[in-house]
């Protein structure tokens, strides 16, 4: 399933792209894929199926999350940021 991906701060910086689409049924599957995709991204950003400390995701502007088993459903959308954005 498909999800809209935005990109914030570092993590923009690393993909080269503020917005991409990316495939799974969780958290960690989005992570993955976008692992494989956007190298520098995961040398920064992304650890296997996880977030790296100090960078969280959105769910929907609803809620924060970063637990890799979280569900996500097509066309949720999530937000990568470091958890220092904005400060």
């Amino acid at each position: 399933m498909t999800v809209i991906v935005e990109l914030f701060g570092v993590a923009r910086q690393c993909a080269g792209v503020a917005k991409t689409e990316a495939q799974g049924a969780r958290l960690g599957d989005v992570l993955v894929d976008l692992a494989g995709r956007f190298p520098r991204l995961a040398a920064e950003c992304i650890d296997g199926s996880r977030l790296r400390h100090g960078y969280l995701a959105n769910l929907n502007g609803a809620r924060f999350i970063r637990d890799p088993a979280t569900v996500v459903a097509p066309g949720d959308s999530l937000l990568i940021l470091a958890t220092d954005a904005g400060g």
